[in-house]
């Protein structure tokens, strides 16, 4: 315990001491908001990478990987072709370009000024500020769960407690602090997972017999995930059955694809000097992400084959039924007391730096893309509003983290992945690429994408409509297809993840009233493509 304590307070020193860095370096609203677009490509990558790989997927997914297996690499295979290629090669260069030309600080301001609307960025940044919070908090709660089993400390006192750590360098220094305390996080978490991996293999005794053992405990895959489609954790899910929607629309569609339209990371291509630099990110961020999201999903998997070689149990059973705890408490019960004050680090480091990101985002998006939009005050008395939004956000995510219930990480990150999609990347794709995109079609489709989203989680999604309720009040149904004949296409929809009907509404509403309204001024557009 005096190790872990002594370990977490050096690093906590660093932090703060980057943290302070970045605050004495700030001195306009472009450095608090941006980094003053001059950010190092190492350091934009990792910081780029860590803000996207947080506890929720080490921690959250890792534990769904402790339930549905290997299927999960899928997501990992996603990360590295559309959150890493896609993302930084055709959208992050064509963001840079349009932001410097449009004077862009944030992404809802991005896409507010491509389209010339003040609704299409106060929407946006409403959304963000709105739900970002649900977001953090399913980060907040992966690090606090660490805490509480690493320390035993109660776990809300470990909420509260992050929450002041991470207020005092967000919000006095800005971008600069996020991103300098990012990169430094990314690295612990990088060391952390490539020891991780390499111990898990060698306690079952390499690559093939791991795999073989896991593929040999078919018959220990509880009775409720078999009821569900699951075979094994090798296996995988048999298509089409509810489990296998989970897995394949919730988790690798809905996170996979919703990652290119995410603010927090979007903002990011915005925060170097060139094009040169976003190339050299690839890289760094190719090797990053993808070592992340692979070790937290195999090592989730293969807990099960550690748990029950040591103690007869397979992770779930050991967690206590809570999925959330799979990982933490394998790093506490079967590695070395070490690793664990190390690996302690690695969450906080990963939870620190997506969560530091997000409680930047959401106050920028009240205090930039609201106020000064809307209420026109000027800009230096927005950054103090976006500070005061930094602090609102916090609190939220505080409060989201108190009432939601356990097992909640992995889905409360898949929610907030597929409302930015379903609402930002039609009109952030094809902003970028099509000169024929209009205002009227912009908004048509942010709104529908948002309302179609929003729709399918409270009436048609099984997990959220009958958590929430609103379906059974209104209609005394749990979801509107509940009541069809179990096993037909209606029924296995309520597993169907929003995004996969809400993304498809909203590019068909943004192509279709864009072939039927007037265009966009021609020299404004010339303006948006003046970089590229």
């Amino acid at each position: 315990m005096v190790t872990k304590i002594v370990i977490t307070c050096i690093y906590l020193s660093v932090i703060f001491y980057l943290g302070f860095k970045g605050w004495q370096s700030t001195k306009k609203s472009t450095d608090y908001m941006l980094a003053g677009r001059q950010m190092n490509p190492f350091i934009m990558a990792m910081s780029y990478g860590a803000t996207f790989v947080s506890t929720s997927a080490i921690i959250g997914f890792g534990g769904a990987a402790g339930l549905f297996g290997f299927p999960l690499l899928w997501l990992t295979l996603a990360t590295i072709v559309v959150g890493v290629l896609i993302a930084m090669v055709f959208f992050g260069k064509r963001t840079r370009r349009m932001g410097l030309a449009l004077e862009s600080h944030t992404f809802p301001e991005l896409l507010g000024r491509r389209y010339d609307s003040k609704f299409i960025q106060g929407f946006a940044g409403g959304v963000i500020f709105l739900f970002i919070p649900v977001y953090a908090a399913a980060v907040l709660i992966g690090i606090s769960r660490m805490m509480e089993i690493s320390f035993g400390i109660p776990y809300d006192t470990a909420l509260i407690l992050i929450s002041v750590i991470l207020a005092g360098y967000v919000i006095s220094g800005g971008m600069k602090a996020v991103m300098y305390t990012d990169a430094f996080q990314g690295l612990i978490m990088a060391v952390m997972m490539i020891i991780l991996i390499i111990s898990t293999y060698a306690m079952l005794g390499g690559v093939t017999e791991a795999h073989q053992t896991m593929t040999d405990m078919v018959n220990l895959m509880p009775a409720k995930l078999q009821k569900g489609g699951m075979i094994g954790w090798t296996q995988g899910a048999k298509f089409g059955t509810p489990l296998w929607l989970v897995i394949y629309t919730t988790i690798v569609y809905g996170v996979g694809i919703g990652v290119l339209a995410q603010p927090q990371l979007a903002v990011r291509f915005m925060t170097v000097p060139s094009d040169r630099e976003l190339n050299r990110a690839v890289l760094y961020g190719g090797i990053f992400i993808p070592l992340m999201t692979g070790v937290a999903f195999l090592t989730g998997a293969l807990s099960n084959a550690v748990f029950y070689k040591a103690a007869g149990k397979i992770s779930i059973a050991v967690a206590g039924g809570n999925m959330d705890k799979i990982i933490p408490m394998y790093i506490e019960q079967m590695m070395p007391s070490w690793f664990s004050a190390l690996f302690l680090l690695a969450m906080l480091a990963a939870g620190m730096s997506t969560l530091s990101s997000q409680y930047h985002v959401g106050g920028t998006a009240l205090g930039r893309d609201f106020f000064e939009r809307f209420v026109n005050v000027p800009q230096e008395k927005s950054v103090k509003i976006t500070k005061i939004g930094v602090g609102i956000t916090l609190l939220a995510a505080i409060l989201w983290a108190w009432v939601l219930p356990p097992s909640i990480i992995a889905r409360a990150t898949a929610f907030f992945f597929g409302l930015c999609a379903a609402s930002f990347l039609p009109i952030y794709l094809l902003g970028l690429y099509w000169k024929g995109m209009t205002k009227k079609a912009a908004k048509v489709s942010m709104v529908g994408g948002f309302t179609a989203s929003m729709f399918w989680l409270l009436f048609v999604h099984a997990k959220e409509a009958k958590a929430i309720g609103l379906c059974k009040a209104l209609t005394g149904m749990d979801t509107l297809v509940s009541s069809a004949a179990k096993g037909s296409w209606i029924w296995l929809l309520q597993w169907v993840d929003p995004n996969v009907v809400a993304l498809p509404v909203s590019m068909a509403l943004a192509i279709g009233v864009a072939l039927i309204t007037p265009k966009m001024n021609k020299e404004h557009l010339k303006l948006c493509w003046a970089n590229i």
